[in-house]
Order: C-alpha cells, then structure tokens, then sequence
C-alpha cells in the first residue's frame, strides 16, 4: 500500500509540472507580445521627450555611412589599407549629442593623436641615433614610455585639464604608446603612423562637421533655456506659496503640484557644469557671440540653487502640520506681498534671459518685495507676540526668515543676471535706434498733448 501511495503522489507531482509548463507555454505569446509593446512604448517616449534624440541617431548613422567610403572606394582604401579603420572608429567615439561635446572630443583626439605620433616617432629616432645596440635601445625606449606616460597621467587629475583635456590626455597615452612600443620592432612605423594620423583626422573632421551643419544641437543654447526654465519654476512656486501658507489658496491640490517643479533645480548642478564644459567649445551661432560667458551662468545657477534651497525649507512647512490660523494671521500680508512680488521677479528675470534682454523689468517687483520686507520686521519688533506659545510661534517666524533670505536671493540673482546682461551684450527688443543725417536738425517735441493755456518760464 506504501508502495502505490508513493506512485500516486509521484504521478501527482509529475502532472502538476506539466500543466504548468503548459500554462506557460500557453501565456508566452501573450507575455511576449506584451513585452515588445512595453519597449516600443519606451522607444517612443524616449523620441517625445526629446525628439532631437532621433536626429542624433540619424546623424551618427549619416557621419559612419560617410566614412564608410574608405574601405569602399577602392582609390581610399589604395592609399590607407587597413589604418582606413581608425576613421570608423573615430566617428564612432566622437560623436556626441552636442555641437560642443562633439567639437571638444575631435579636437581632443585630433591634436592628442598628432602630438602623441610625432613624440613617438621622435622618440624612436633618438634612441636609435643614440644606440643600435639591441640591449640599450630597448632600456632607453622603455625610459622614455615610464617617464612621458607617468608624467601625462599625473596631469589628468588637475581639476583645469580634467574638466576639457581629460579625453585628450587619454588618447595622447594610448596613441604614443602604440606609436613607441611598435616601432621596435616595425620598421615601416612612419609611413603607419602617418596614414593612422591623416585617417583619425579625416573621420574626426567628418563627425565635426556633419554635428555642426546637419541640425546642430547646441550646448550653449541648453544651457542658456535651462537656466531660464530654473529659474522660471522657482517663482512659480514662490507665487503661488503665500496665499497657499495663509490659506487664501482656490486652486487646491493641483495648484500644490505646479508647484513642485522647483525640486529638479536642486540636482541641476552636474547638467549645468557639463553643457558649460561644451558649450565653452562651440564656435559663436545664433545670438550667442564669440566667448559668451557661459562662466556666468554656472554663477547664476549656484544662486538660483540657494534660492531653491530656502524654497525647499519653505515647502516643508507647506506640508507639516498647520500652525493654527489665529498665528499665521498676525503677519499674513507682508508675507503673501514678499513671496508674490519675489515670484513675480523671478519670472521677469526667467524671461529676460529668454528673450535676451536686460532685465529692468524685474526691478519693480524687487522694489515691492523689499519694502514688504521691510515692513514685516517692523511688526515682527512690536510686541506682537506677548501671551501666545512660543512653539506656536517658531515654524511662523522661521517662514518670515526664509521668505526675507529668499527676498535676498532674489536681488543677488537680478544682480548676476543684470551682469549676464552686460557681458553678453543683451539688447531690448523693442528699443529701435534710426539714425539721423547730419543736415536733418531735431525738432522739440511736446512733453504731452495738452489743448489747455500754455505757460512760458523765463529763468534768468
């Protein structure tokens, strides 16, 4: 009988796992085609978000295809051979999303493979010049590798090369080692060298050039549109707070969630280094002149930082428990008119650096912010606060201090963007300057249009 029970639940287990590895093999179509329409629901969200992604792509396809042409073009491949591959990979390495990430990594390994070709080459006739004995030759050789590779190695960790000449340096090592260790033994190592040199050049000069005149992507042009958007999000939270902390807010839940975009500025500062570092490389397009100082706007975004700092603090106690009303209500308009008219500035200035103009137009704002401020520290030194709890009165007074240290931000950033304004020139868009001719004489106008008495003022 033990026997039979154990064959039945064996014979029961066994069947178990065949029906469900043939409900399996019954869901793998349905699974399968679920899972193609998820990645291609990614593949397009990724093309909506951006669809200069597409473009990218399209681009690198068109440089390779181009480069393709010297190992099939029989008269290119005749006069490089096999070097003719450097060119494939070159393009393949430099190109970048970017004008400016393109343009630096070129040049980075154009200048890093000539440089690192003739210091080779240099190297292997001074050994061989001074000796051709086959012991010395190699010990004076491999010298010279220690002594050049250790000293470019050490060079990449200054933070002034690393940031623009790391990928250079890094090729420099690679190609002079290559050039040094293989003319040992190759003989033939100019003539290599040279149709290696010519070939990384020649598809470098391709990537930069189809980056640039094929749909360019500007670096600078990012950069300048984020930290106008930055700074755009954070008066959108700024307006928006005051009523919203008082509760004189309609707009609910979702005026909350406009509200949050301010959080991407806090972790902005690698994009922002990043495009600097390229843009630094773009040659002058648009309205972006010659040596734009694109250093200003990583200044501007260290402010704007601060400021998002002090918002995040703010919007802390936006979501705490509320204080009670009858304490929020002690200081409630001077607070609303700083948060508003702070937000309200820091619009204007967003759209200053947007349409490129001096941002004059902010100053109003900051003019109203100010004398806000300045009124709630006369209530906040009255004897306002008597007979009330003093843990009610902390998270009101701390909201008062953030808002006046965000008054102060906002000035500072008006101060760096009215200096943005200076150095890059910015110039108002409705302002038209016709001139005159030298016979044409200028006629006084009226200061208005007034049909009543007028009146002569004789000043002796």
């Amino acid at each position: 009988m033990a026997s039979v029970n154990g064959n039945n639940e064996g014979g029961g287990a066994a069947g178990a796992r065949v029906t469900k590895f043939l409900q399996w093999l019954m869901a793998l179509p349905s699974e399968f085609s679920a899972k193609v329409v998820d990645v291609m629901s990614q593949i397009k969200k990724v093309g909506k978000e951006d669809p200069r992604r597409v473009i990218h792509a399209l681009k690198v396809a068109l440089s390779i295809t181009l480069v393709s042409a010297f190992y099939y073009v029989n008269p290119l491949y005749d006069g490089f051979g096999s070097s003719a591959m450097y060119a494939v990979f070159t393009v393949i390495v430099v190109s970048e999303f970017s004008v400016g990430a393109t343009l630096g990594k070129g040049l980075n390994r154009g200048f890093a493979t000539f440089l690192a070709g003739a210091l080779g080459l240099g190297s292997y006739y001074l050994v061989h010049s001074i000796s051709t004995e086959h012991i010395v030759e190699p010990i004076l050789l491999g010298t010279l590798i220690y002594l050049i590779t250790a000293g470019i190695t050490y060079f990449r960790f200054l933070p002034q090369i690393k940031a623009r000449y790391d990928y250079g340096l890094l090729v420099f090592n690679l190609t002079f080692c290559l050039v040094s260790v293989s003319s040992y033994r190759d003989h033939e190592v100019l003539d290599i060298a040279l149709k290696r040199v010519i070939s990384i050049i020649s598809g470098g000069l391709i990537s930069v050039s189809v980056s640039i005149f094929v749909c360019p992507i500007w670096a600078g042009g990012d950069l300048h549109n984020l930290e106008s958007k930055n700074i755009e999000k954070l008066g959108n939270f700024l307006e928006g707070f005051g009523e919203e902390y008082f509760g004189r807010s309609e707009g609910g839940e979702s005026n909350k969630l406009f509200m949050q975009g301010y959080k991407s500025v806090l972790t902005s500062k690698q994009v922002e280094e990043t495009l600097a570092n390229f843009a630094r490389w773009e040659p002058c397009h648009g309205r972006f002149r010659f040596r734009h100082p694109w250093q200003q706007y990583l200044k501007i975004g260290n402010l704007s930082r601060q400021c998002a700092y002090r918002i995040d603090a703010l919007n802390g106690f936006l979501n705490s428990a509320k204080t009670p009303l009858e304490m929020r209500g002690k200081i409630p308009d001077p607070c609303i008119k700083m948060s508003t008219e702070a937000g309200k500035a820091l619009k204007e200035l967003a759209m200053a650096i947007h349409k490129m103009i001096p941002p004059s137009a902010a100053n109003p704002h900051i003019a109203k912010s100010k004398i806000a401020a300045t009124n709630l520290r006369s209530i906040m030194k009255t004897g306002l606060w008597e007979d009330t709890n003093l843990f009610e009165v902390i998270p009101v007074l701390t909201v008062a201090s953030l808002l006046l240290h965000v008054v102060s931000c906002t000035e500072k950033l008006a101060e760096s963007i009215q200096e943005l304004s200076t150095l890059a020139k910015f110039k108002n868009q409705d302002s038209e300057f016709v001139p005159k001719s030298p016979q044409q004489k200028e006629t006084p106008q009226p200061c208005c249009h007034n049909s009543g008495p007028h009146h002569v003022v004789t000043i002796n």
